[in-house]
């Protein structure tokens, strides 16, 4: 069947709409069941809507309610977009569910959508909805529901609370196995971000996406304010935004935090999400912090990884040593910036909050941002004779000199693509990446981490491994010609992060 055209009005999200679109639209008959799940303002919501829209579905928003009247704005829902009404209020969930997908498996011959947005909010106050949603579907597939049903029908579970959602698909929920959508909606990268954003100054758009990252829902709220076009308008716009006590931004991070019903103990969460925003990346550094043991705060850090709010990196060259980091550039932007001046800024005092909390951002938030940055173009955008043969995924790597007893880290390390040796990892790809300007001395500095590195039991650097440079303001023209005697080394500046490949 022909997919439902892509509307014009929905920014990028092309292959997230040609999952979904073949998903609902496959002649299959029977009840199929689909999740959709990401972040708060990632533009879920939106998207669906847009589906809906196209494919003449039917599309619930829940609330925090008690069960029967969430019961009733469901039959509601129905009614209003399908003109058709219960015969009496729906006794339960399952009643609910089993009379919607009758009547549209009932309307024609063309697939069938329903959309329950926000559903964890449904599962709060009425627990038993995901078993009421797997007897439906047991029905269906028994085939004593949809026997009289002329068209397919998919039910597409939508929502905002990460770890409630991905739980849905896993250990002992009703719902496991069922599904055959299972798609995390992610923030837009920071090229599509620019794009979206519209900004045309390469620094204004990295300075942007230091503080509110790929969240799509960020531009309509400060819509009214507009963008900064150059990087010197940022304090500007952070003071009418982000640090402005009557702007929505200004309390996003408790927005967020709260919007997840599995985080209960709010200053133990607060306390973990400030650790790591700190840089105390290692689960011995954050327990530290905490005052507590690894083991005490094991099951926080679980939570916040699956809720989406700190995101968990294994080290390539040594078993069990994740670096974990805030995984929003806007909940890392509160941690350490608006929560440390509340105060100050609710007395409107935001000029003076910036003046003192700029070296902050420059160190604490640009630094890390960059070299997120910098791995996600080497994983997506960089071609293969800049990496020099096909690279895996990058990620940072700790290097240790035994001789000074010290340890630095190298913020862009890539293994070679393929089968490795059992006994020998090779590396393909190291770099440095730093929001200032570099010079020769940056290359020597690299060029030592890599004998380093190489010297490691267990690692061998690729024949044709390269050595990569970014930085954020530029090279010095002494690095610029060194480069061009270097084969083996790539400069990657702003335009090419943005731009080039």
């Amino acid at each position: 069947m022909a997919a439902p055209v892509r509307p014009g009005s929905l920014y990028n999200r092309e292959l997230e709409w040609e999952d979904l679109s073949r998903f609902v639209m496959s002649p299959r008959p029977g009840l199929r069941l689909g999740i959709v799940y990401g972040r708060r303002r990632y533009g879920k919501s939106y998207l669906l809507r847009r589906l809906v829209e196209a494919t003449g579905g039917v599309y619930h928003l829940a609330l925090r309610e008690e069960r029967r009247p969430a019961l009733d704005r469901f039959a509601t829902s129905l009614s209003r977009q399908l003109q058709w009404a219960p015969p009496q209020p729906f006794r339960d969930w399952s009643d609910a569910v089993e009379q919607a997908v009758s009547v549209l498996g009932s309307r024609g011959g063309q697939p069938q959508l329903l959309v329950i947005d926000e559903y964890p909010y449904l599962r709060q106050n009425s627990p038993e909805l995901d078993s009421a949603v797997q007897a439906v579907m047991d029905e269906a597939a028994a085939g004593a529901l949809a026997e009289r049903w002329t068209a397919p029908v998919s039910i597409v579970l939508c929502g905002s609370a990460m770890s409630a959602m991905t739980q849905i698909l896993s250990g002992t929920s009703p719902l496991r196995g069922r599904a055959t959508l299972d798609l995390a909606l992610a923030p837009f990268d920071y090229r599509q971000a620019r794009g979206y954003w519209e900004i045309q100054d390469l620094g204004a758009a990295f300075a942007v996406d230091t503080v509110v990252g790929g969240a799509a829902g960020y531009k309509d709220l400060t819509a009214d304010v507009g963008v900064p076009h150059r990087p010197e308008d940022l304090p500007e716009w952070l003071a009418a935004t982000v640090l402005n006590p009557s702007h929505v931004l200004f309390r996003e991070d408790d927005y967020l935090l709260r919007e997840d019903p599995r985080v209960t103990d709010e200053a133990a969460y607060y306390s973990l999400l400030q650790a790591v925003a700190d840089g105390r990346t290692s689960p011995s550094k954050i327990a530290e912090a905490l005052a507590r043991t690894s083991n005490d705060i094991s099951h926080h850090l679980k939570v916040m990884t699956t809720a989406g709010f700190v995101v968990r990196h294994d080290d390539l060259l040594a078993d069990r040593r994740p670096v974990y980091r805030v995984a929003d550039p806007i909940v890392r932007f509160h941690h350490l910036i608006n929560r440390r001046h509340r105060a100050r800024l609710e007395d409107r005092q935001a000029p003076e909050v910036w003046a003192d909390a700029e070296a902050t951002y420059r160190s604490q938030i640009v630094g890390p941002h960059f070299e997120s940055m910098c791995r996600l173009w080497a994983d997506r955008y960089a071609s293969e004779e800049t990496l020099g043969a096909p690279a895996d995924r990058s990620a940072s790597v700790q290097v240790h000199d035994r001789r000074q007893r010290q340890s630095f880290e190298l913020d862009v390390v890539a293994l070679r693509h393929g089968p490795q040796n059992s006994r020998t990892k090779a590396i393909q790809l190291i770099g440095e990446a730093k929001s200032h300007q570099l010079g020769t001395d940056s290359l020597a500095r690299l060029d030592d981490l890599a004998d380093l590195l190489a010297g490691r039991s267990g690692v061998t650097l690729s024949p044709t491994a390269k050595r990569l440079l970014f930085s954020a303001r530029g090279f010095t023209p002494d690095l610029v010609a060194a480069a061009q005697t270097r084969p083996d080394l790539e400069l990657i500046d702003l335009p090419r992060l943005y731009e080039g490949k």
